[in-house]
Parts: C-alpha cells; structure tokens; sequence
C-alpha cells in the first residue's frame, strides 16, 4: 500500500528539515522521503533517528534518500534512490526484506530498468520544474502521457518537480498514480489537505496496489 501523496523534505539545516517534516505530519502526510544533502554521516544519521521518532509518533511512513545503511540503521520504511546511478547492484542484502526500494526516472528507459530492480514505486519527472544540480529535460503532461502509453505496470509511479494542487488533476489523468511534492507543501502546509481531497484519498485513505 503506497500513500498517493509524498512529502519531500526541504530546509537550509537539518534542523529545518526536522520542523518541516513534523508541520507535514501534523498536518496529514503519509509519507515523508528524508531528502538531506550533507555529507557528514554522523549528523545524517542522527537527523534519520530524529525523522524516524516524529514519523512514528504519527504513524507516518519514512524514506531515506541514497542512504541504505542509515535507512536500514534507524528501521525507516524504506529508501529512494534519486538516480539510477545511485542505485547500488546489492540494495535488497543491504536492507530488511519488508523495506521498500524506490527510485527516480526520466525516461521510459529509466523506468523499466527500475521495474527489473523490483522496486515498490517509482518518481517520474521533473514535471515542469528541475533541481537546480540537474539537467534532465522536463516530462509535462504530454511526457507522462507518452510514457504511461507504453508503460504497462501495477507498479505506482508518482509525478514529481514543482508539482502545485493546480496539476493534480490532469497529472492523474495521464496515468500516474499520485505525487511527490517539496515546494507547495513547505511553502503551506494546509495544501496537504487540498492534495488529498484531489487525489480522493483523506488523510488515512491508501491506494492498494499489488507489492513485489
């Protein structure tokens, strides 16, 4: 059962990510990816423990991002890679078999090289905005029409990058399954709830889908 909205976190400090992710829990989220770039291992680790206690408190699901050993480490929900470079030959010895293994894609090709990796779900984008260390081409609509098109899967794939309540709908039309969205919720936390109104799921509501 994957949430059909995600939260991924943002903030300056760790300690910014922190308050972020306990406003996203407080307010309804489901699902929160921990998406901290530091390099210090120590103070990632201590920031997933942090994550991991007010995730639980809530019952809200973690994902690390990159990091298998601190997922598997503070017993998150799972782990995202954000590219298939990052994605290592041995994740499923390096992780409790119940975690989830999620990964980002941009194309097609992208996607169905993850499918082969069994992964729980997928983030497909930049929809219409990039990070700024990126320079993958933006998908639109009519990129995750064209993918989904040809894509035949159960696995849930969800629309990310600038992902705004305004795009839900048409992005649902497309065949996604959901979203995973930074910069809307940080900015207002009250747009979790409008999230899953247009996504038809209430604040404990899942989408059931079949898991490798």
């Amino acid at each position: 059962m994957i949430p059909k909205l995600h939260y991924i976190s943002q903030g300056n400090t760790p300690k910014e990510h922190l308050d972020n992710i306990q406003k996203a829990c407080t307010s309804g989220i489901e699902l929160v990816q921990l998406s901290l770039d530091i390099t210090s291992q120590k103070k990632l680790l201590n920031c997933a423990w942090q994550a991991r206690d007010i995730t639980a408190h809530f019952q809200t699901r973690l994902i690390i991002t990159d990091h298998c050993k601190i997922a598997k480490a503070v017993k998150a929900d799972g782990v995202h890679f954000s590219s298939l470079g990052s994605f290592p030959t041995n994740v499923k010895t390096d992780l409790y078999s119940w975690q989830l293994v999620a990964g980002s894609a941009n194309t097609i090709q992208d996607c169905e090289k993850l499918l082969d990796k069994q992964v729980s779900y997928i983030y497909l984008g930049p929809f219409k905005t990039s990070a700024k260390d990126t320079t993958l081409p933006l998908l639109g609509l009519k990129g995750y029409s064209g993918i989904t098109a040809l894509l035949k899967t159960g696995t849930p794939i969800m629309g990310f990058g600038g992902v705004t309540t305004q795009d839900v709908t048409a992005i649902l039309q497309t065949g996604l399954s959901g979203v995973a969205v930074s910069d809307a919720i940080t900015s207002d936390f009250n747009a979790i709830k409008t999230f899953h109104e247009l996504l038809k799921s209430s604040a404990t509501a899942e989408q059931r889908y079949s898991m490798p």
